[in-house]
């Protein structure tokens, strides 16, 4: 396969730092943050399993989980722990190579790469919400393949990616299928590295559905696109903003860190160490 091109990235503002917003949102009225508790509780649940590992949110549907998080870690030792993978899944067997170079380049310039997966000490953890499970799908897919062109080690990468799929609620029941158990490839994976988060339905079709976006969704026509890496000022777009920044600053409040914080100590996790020193983190003004 031919050389890598250059990085193409969407454009989304830093929201941790509202400098850079100038006067985009002057006037406009505060959201109302629908589901908030909900996404609290999600976000504290992505992090007491992430295995204190950096945890990457794919394509847009959990950006508000993200939003919330970065703000209540912004303050901490590992703001960063939290991060967004643009990204979103292609039919099966439409890829051509230069959409595969493109995506690869994309990938490096965010960190992930074979060569950074294989030397990690913590895991790479890959969160989004899921039905079927297709766009995990994909990616490890995508992965396996540029592992194999790399040459480096998959029994090594394999330990270091975790997948969280946030789902649903669904009554527990012995004939409930997950979505894990209809991906054949889960099965190459040790058992705690495929683990889920629930959330109400509501909650899960307000995020996977009806919330309005920050940004496009990016598909793989859009992968080499320069239009992506500009910001759009429409009204669709400055409404999903304010509820962004709104996330955000909620979530660098004390009450909202102290509410992740003791959601997390409810979860099998808050027996390490990660887990308790992040909680000591979030609960310090």
């Amino acid at each position: 396969m031919a050389g890598m091109p250059t990085p193409n990235l969407p454009f989304r503002w830093d929201l941790i730092r509202r400098d850079h917003l100038g006067a985009l949102l002057d006037g406009r009225p505060e959201p109302d943050l629908p589901h908030l508790d909900a996404i609290v509780e999600c976000g504290a649940k992505v992090l007491a399993r992430s295995g204190d590992g950096d945890v990457h949110f794919g394509g847009r549907s959990a950006d508000s989980v993200f939003d919330v998080l970065s703000g209540a870690l912004s303050a901490t030792g590992r703001p960063d722990r939290v991060r967004l993978l643009p990204f979103s899944a292609p039919r099966p067997g439409t890829l051509v190579p230069h959409e595969i170079r493109q995506l690869r380049a994309n990938m490096t310039a965010l960190g992930l790469t074979p060569h950074a997966l294989a030397r990690r000490r913590t895991p790479y953890v890959l969160a989004d919400l899921v039905d079927s499970g297709a766009t995990f799908t994909h990616l490890y897919g995508l992965l396996r393949d540029w592992t194999a062109d790399e040459r480096e080690s998959w029994d090594v990468i394999r330990l270091k990616l975790r997948f969280l799929g946030i789902t649903g609620r669904e009554k527990t029941s012995p004939k409930t299928r997950r979505w894990w158990q209809n991906a054949d490839w889960t099965a190459e994976l040790p058992r705690r590295n495929v683990t889920n988060v629930s959330v109400d339905w509501g909650t899960w079709c307000y995020l996977g559905n009806s919330q309005r976006k920050l940004t496009a969704s990016f598909r793989h026509d859009r992968w080499a696109s320069a239009s992506v890496t500009v910001p759009t000022h429409d009204d669709w777009t400055l409404d999903a903003l304010a509820e962004a920044v709104a996330f955000v600053e909620r979530g660098r409040t004390g009450e909202v860190r102290e509410r992740i914080a003791r959601h997390m100590s409810k979860e099998p996790s808050f027996a390490e160490p990660w887990a308790r020193s992040l909680a000591l983190a979030l609960r310090r003004r």
